[in-house]
């Protein structure tokens, strides 16, 4: 079952459950994905899907980050929630020792050997990286190998 059909069956699971906060964020998620298959004209493949989820993932990242420094306790932990039912929709993140070991091989295969050669080896292993690590932490990985 692909991510579009599992939100549409845990929006089902959710309204027979009385889930409203699950519902509304499940609904939220099913309409960015609708409004990126307008802008594309077509439906979204399933790495689509994901890079959207990862989107609204991040935004939520960094609305806690405001909601922290403004001292917003209820709406953190809301903010929270959201956050955990949008990654479980996600596929598991790479850990930092597996993004490391990726990148050595990009480092080798292409050669690189400086920081100025970072925009090469960036934009031959994020394809392969995509919706598995965050850009920052590959690229805080990266500077620390090409040093």
């Amino acid at each position: 079952m692909g991510l579009s059909e599992q939100l549409m069956e845990d929006q089902k699971t959710a309204m027979k459950a009385k889930d409203k906060f699950r519902l509304t964020v499940i609904r939220l998620l099913r309409s960015e994905i609708k409004n990126a298959e307008i802008a594309k004209k077509t439906p979204l493949e399933e790495e689509e899907i994901v890079v959207v989820l990862h989107r609204e993932l991040k935004r939520r990242k960094d609305a806690l980050v405001d909601f922290e420094k403004a001292d917003r306790p209820s709406l953190l932990e809301e903010l929270k929630e959201e956050i955990t039912i949008i990654s479980g929709y996600l596929p598991p993140q790479l850990s930092k020792d597996e993004i490391r070991e990726i990148i050595r091989e990009a480092i080798t295969g292409l050669g690189a050997s400086s920081k100025k050669d970072m925009g090469r080896v960036m934009g031959f292993i994020m394809p392969k990286l995509k919706g598995k690590a965050e850009g920052s932490l590959v690229k805080e990985i990266l500077e620390e190998l090409l040093r």
